[in-house]
């Protein structure tokens, strides 16, 4: 059985995520899902922005496309939200990856044989290229977090543009194919964040559900608010870098089996096809 990088090096169409435009849904003939509450932003290793508020879109379903994708709009506002059927939820690690953590995750989400998304930092990831193969070996989508986890909204547009580009290159050497999903370090999005994610093949993915793990609150405040927050569409933010995420790779343990048994299906998104 091939594995998504062994597909991937073997020179076929790339897996896991693909291009989307307009409003998405998992399933034909589904409705999209109303808004929910507004997300907090929560950085991993600088003091929180104040909490931004964005009208929620609907992401796609999941499952590697048949074509690559086309490329994607111009957004105003992060995707933050999934429609479709049932209650499916995503899981997303930012900051990382970090040796001291990342594996733990890893190894907890191949044990349910869940997949989830990991939007890492190109300064971790260039010294850590065994872990974004693994990823893809496990079916694992990786997205673009920047370089070294900036405040975009300070930078120049030539700055941005190196942040993104740099940390895609690793991405693309490690992982084997170029992300197509990117996250705003704090959550903090300008029209030049959007413009060039864009321009680079990527949708700007937000979350519904804050964790705010980097804070350390503990293990059981972590799954709590995993539990209490978790509904269909929903997507979970947590960090499995950027500190001591020892919390975050214990919460996962005990809220992912929880979830799976009370009927969530967690899984990872994917980009219509175009």
């Amino acid at each position: 059985m091939f594995t998504r990088r062994r597909v991937l090096l073997a020179g076929t169409a790339a897996v896991g995520a693909a291009g989307t435009a307009g409003l998405l849904a998992w399933g034909a003939g589904e409705k999209p899902a109303g808004p929910v509450a507004p997300a907090a932003g929560a950085p991993a290793r600088r003091l929180p922005l104040k909490p931004s508020a964005y009208r929620l879109q609907p992401l796609t379903g999941y499952g590697p496309p048949r074509t690559l994708p086309r490329r994607p709009p111009v957004r105003r506002e992060p995707l933050l939200k999934m429609t479709g059927r049932g209650r499916t939820m995503v899981l997303t690690f930012d900051d990382g990856p970090d040796p001291r953590y990342t594996p733990g995750i890893l190894d907890t989400l191949a044990e349910y044989d869940v997949r989830a998304m990991f939007f890492v930092c190109g300064e971790m990831a260039v010294d850590n290229k065994d872990l974004l193969a693994r990823m893809a070996d496990e079916g694992h989508i990786v997205g673009n977090h920047t370089w070294s986890h900036p405040l975009l909204t300070t930078l120049t547009r030539r700055q941005i543009r190196s942040q993104m580009t740099r940390t895609s290159e690793v991405i693309e050497d490690g992982y084997g194919e170029p992300p197509h999903w990117f996250r705003a370090p704090y959550g903090a999005w300008n029209r030049a964040a959007f413009q060039l994610g864009a321009e680079l093949g990527m949708e700007p993915l937000g979350w519904t559900v804050d964790t705010l793990d980097w804070t350390t609150p503990g293990t059981r405040t972590i799954v709590d608010r995993v539990e209490n927050g978790a509904g269909p569409g929903v997507v979970v933010l947590s960090h499995d870098a950027g500190g001591d995420r020892s919390q975050s790779v214990r919460a996962l343990r005990r809220y992912l089996p929880r979830l799976l048994d009370t009927g969530y299906h967690v899984t990872v998104p994917r980009r219509q096809a175009g």
